[in-house]
């Protein structure tokens, strides 16, 4: 149980999109597609696809026929008709005020989370958590998007299947529950996360994963033809530690391998796990190590980067991340209200935050990582992709909440075009000069400045360039799905 102070989360969600009923005629689809841009309800038909069956809906049977126009196309070959698909940690935060937090021994916090979970809470308190804000906060930028985990066939999991649909969000199923078990029924249930907030406004997080050794689903064991095949169709898959855990740590690097097989690139987030993820065991600390040397972008926060490298200076901590990796392009340090950082072999790129009226941080990360998935998918310049994911980050955190209440194209473009940064030029250049620093390295500096007037060594980009060229690429992506108002 952990207890920390934040802003309360928004108990009714709003998700500033067109609302869309995409959900498959079938409960449980093994694989449902982007929805159309339709925003009435389509029935889906079944297409058999190398064995597989695919459900899609019956006006997307284009998308099965050709594989000039990065769709789905000839399923036989290797064309990416998805954008990004995110691999596990899925769940529904249950957002309660709460006389007091739970009590510290876990056998009492333990029973009463148990006793909350006996009366399903009102509708109004549930909001789709885990990978799901990142796909959402992906989909509103008009990026493909898919989901891959686990979902019970319970109350939860139809809310999340119907969260993801009307966001135009795929979901493939992680794996089938075995037919014959000796668990309690529990552990095939959707996951849940409860976000308990006292009278003092502080936040306790609990889920049924604190309590077992094991990760939630230690039940699945390999991958299955149709989550290899969403894999194989996605230009990037999105891993972070909190899927440690639900997933095996060998599934989980069963996944690594298999998109690096397949030309997927991996975008790993450890998160908080990260530490105690390389203090655990045997099997974890393989699985985060093959994670961090076979990834090709890893994003931390500065004291996950500090912890894992034993580095303080982020600039150096990335670069050592770089050495260590085989396969490594960027990585990228998130600099809280300070702005972000992205390291390549070449050269640093850093940018300042958007000035924003913070409510609160819940989500501002995870929708970061799917803005950097769109400047990566665009091919953008590294200080674009940076600009557009702070921009990202900071709308979200201009809202309650997660999951529906990450940003909207709307409030992100609003954030651009205002073009107002929270500017520290002190706070970049001691960073920038530290002994150890390498000079050979280019450095670009996003600046509200029009001259370079920081450092000779520090090529500055004036944010009243880039500005234009963000919100045209964004648009443009937009004018591909009418899920998007531009």
């Amino acid at each position: 149980m952990h207890t920390q102070l934040l802003s309360p989360k928004s108990l009714i969600p709003s998700n500033g999109l067109p609302s869309r009923s995409l959900l498959p005629t079938n409960p449980n689809p093994l694989y449902s597609t982007f929805p159309s841009n339709s925003s009435k309800t389509q029935k889906n038909r079944v297409v058999n696809c190398r064995g597989i069956e695919v459900s899609v809906l019956n006006n997307c049977s284009n998308l099965l026929n050709s594989s000039n126009n990065g769709s789905f196309g000839s399923l036989g070959v290797n064309v990416k008709g998805v954008d990004i698909a995110t691999l596990g940690n899925l769940c529904v935060d249950i957002v309660l005020n709460v006389p007091e937090l739970p009590p510290e021994p876990l056998h009492e916090r333990k029973a009463y989370m148990e006793r909350l979970a006996a009366s399903p809470p009102d509708k109004k308190y549930w909001e789709a958590g885990g990978h799901c804000n990142t796909a959402i906060a992906a989909a509103r930028l008009g990026l493909r998007c898919t989901a891959i985990g686990h979902v019970g066939n319970d109350i939860y999991g139809r809310f999340l299947l119907g969260v993801l649909c009307d966001e135009g969000i795929g979901f493939v199923k992680m794996s089938d529950i075995p037919d014959s078990t000796s668990n309690a029924s529990s552990a095939y249930e959707t996951l849940l996360c409860w976000v308990l907030v006292d009278p003092l406004q502080r936040h306790g997080f609990c889920s049924r994963a604190d309590f077992n050794e094991e990760p939630a689903f230690s039940w699945m064991s390999g991958l299955k033809s149709d989550v290899k095949l969403a894999i194989k169709q996605s230009n990037i898959l999105v891993v972070n530690g909190y899927g440690f855990d639900e997933l095996p740590p060998g599934l989980i690097v069963s996944a690594l391998k298999y998109a690096v097989d397949v030309g997927t690139c991996v975008f790993f987030d450890p998160g908080p796990r990260g530490k105690s993820l390389s203090m655990g065991n045997t099997e974890e600390q393989m699985a985060l190590s093959e994670l961090l040397k076979m990834s090709d972008v890893l994003l931390l926060t500065f004291d996950e980067a500090e912890s894992l490298t034993g580095i303080s200076n982020p600039i150096l901590a990335g670069q050592e991340l770089l050495k260590r990796g085989f396969r490594t392009k960027w990585v990228i340090i998130k600099m809280g209200s300070k702005g972000s950082i992205l390291i390549t072999l070449s050269g640093t790129s850093c940018a300042p935050s958007f000035k924003a009226k913070v409510i609160d941080t819940v989500g501002c990360g995870d929708s970061f990582v799917a803005a950097v998935a769109f400047g990566f998918v665009h091919k953008m310049p590294t200080i674009h992709t940076l600009a557009i994911a702070n921009a990202v980050g900071a709308a979200t955190a201009m809202g309650c909440g997660a999951g529906r209440n990450v940003a909207t194209f709307g409030k992100t473009m609003e954030l651009i075009r205002a073009g107002s940064l929270n500017e520290d030029d002190k706070f970049w250049r001691e960073l920038l000069d530290d002994e150890n620093a390498d000079a050979t390295r280019e450095v670009t500096l996003l600046s509200a400045k029009a001259v370079n007037g920081i450092d000779s060594r520090i090529n500055c980009i004036s944010l009243e360039k880039v500005i234009p060229e963000l919100t045209s690429e964004l648009e443009s992506a937009a004018r591909g799905t009418t899920n998007i108002t531009v």
